[in-house]
């Protein structure tokens, strides 16, 4: 693969008074969830009875997302590491549609002092709403509380090829291989790499306009007439599920591997990224004794990945009369919250003239950009963002 343009787009580094970690946020109790469904689908016209409807899996948990306490989980272990390291770096926590909210969170690190603020977003790969959509919901945030001009705001690059978030999935994988064999299921195992479905549109359109994955140029125009196989988004997360496949077939060779997609949700007439978990879970021959899946898309075990992987996925598997083990997402791990401070110290040094640290990338794709092209992952319109550059 040729050298990608998004591998030059990076900042010098400074130093930064704190990190906002920017999450999407859930509800925690029952009467939590409309409001945030209302949240989350602002501007669609989506009616309350619509939304009890599809409210099913956090009515089935009580009404608690578990995404908020594993950002707090997360929130804290960053401080061990942060302190461990004497960086001397605040992290304030803000999220896209629940409480604590960005504007609230800018608002208190506003009060406490401080005036460049690196965030740390919790997704890993490129689009429209695992990148894109925070930086404008940070810049609004940023008008709602008063504080645009006040306030700088830069973001991490996303992390999808980082070490820090590899290693953890291979030795998960690994270790879901094991597990089947040691359940006398591992004679031919399958393992699929799930992430959350978006619509082919988006998909297509994420990442820089400049190349498409396959390195041939963007066609003049773009558009309907052209389509990329899902574009930088899934063709980053074929290439870290390759490369997961490839660090364990020192014990497992030849396993087959796919990747799929779960979390679907909208018009069912718009084409959405396939194939479904389901669906693929149903095609697989009758000769695969034992199925790992990997929520490869997800840095923690939240709803989508408690509901459609351990409740639907699990009941078409065993629906099919197939042992299935569902890996863990890279949560709290040790190596991946020391790889998101890494990341952090290739952004911030104490002192002017520190060298701050390498950008490691374990594909051929990254290291990815710390400024994003004015239309890159670009929605419905074009709105104003955070770390962008034309």
């Amino acid at each position: 693969m040729p050298a990608l343009a998004a591998s030059t787009r990076t900042r010098p580094a400074t130093t930064y008074d704190c990190i906002l970690l920017a999450g999407f946020g859930g509800p925690e109790g029952q009467d939590d969830v409309i409001p945030f469904l209302r949240n989350v689908t602002a501007g669609r016209g989506v009616p309350d009875e619509r939304l009890e409807e599809v409210s099913h899996h956090y009515r089935h948990f009580g009404g608690v997302s578990p995404i908020n306490q594993q950002n707090r989980d997360l929130k804290a272990a960053l401080e061990g590491e942060i302190a461990s390291r004497g960086l001397g770096l605040p992290v304030y926590w803000g999220n896209r549609f629940w409480a604590p909210y960005f504007a609230d969170a800018l608002r208190e690190l506003h009060a406490d002092g401080h005036r460049k603020v690196l965030v740390l977003v919790t997704t890993a790969f490129s689009s429209y709403s695992g990148c894109r959509a925070y930086r404008e919901d940070l810049a609004t945030a940023l008008d709602e509380a008063g504080l645009t001009g006040e306030l700088e705001l830069d973001k991490i690059r996303q992390y999808f090829d980082h070490p820090g978030f590899v290693e953890p999935n291979v030795d998960a994988v690994r270790a879901g291989l094991r597990e089947l064999e040691a359940a006398g299921k591992g004679e031919a195992p399958h393992v699929m790499f799930a992430t959350h479905s978006i619509p082919s549109s988006a998909a297509d359109a994420s990442g820089p306009r400049e190349t498409l994955p396959d390195g041939t140029p963007v066609p003049a125009g773009g558009g309907e007439e052209w389509h990329a196989g899902g574009g930088w988004y899934a063709a980053q997360q074929r290439a870290v599920s390759a490369l997961i496949m490839e660090r364990i077939a020192d014990e497992f060779p030849d396993v087959p591997w796919s990747l799929v997609y779960q979390s679907r949700s909208g018009d069912p007439s718009v084409p959405w990224l396939e194939p479904d978990i389901n669906l693929a879970i149903e095609a697989l021959p009758e000769s695969v004794t034992g199925l790992v899946v990997s929520p490869v898309g997800f840095v923690s075990d939240h709803m989508e990945v408690a509901w459609d992987l351990d409740n639907e996925a699990l009941e078409t598997a065993e629906g099919r009369g197939l042992p299935m083990v569902r890996v863990p997402t890279v949560g709290v791990d040790p190596a991946f919250v020391s790889g998101l401070i890494d990341l952090v110290e290739e952004r911030h040094v104490t002192n002017a003239g520190d060298v701050p640290r390498a950008r490691p990338a374990l594909t051929e794709i990254g290291p990815w950009q710390d400024v994003c092209p004015t239309d890159c992952c670009l929605g419905r319109t074009a709105k104003p963002t955070i770390a962008s550059a034309g």
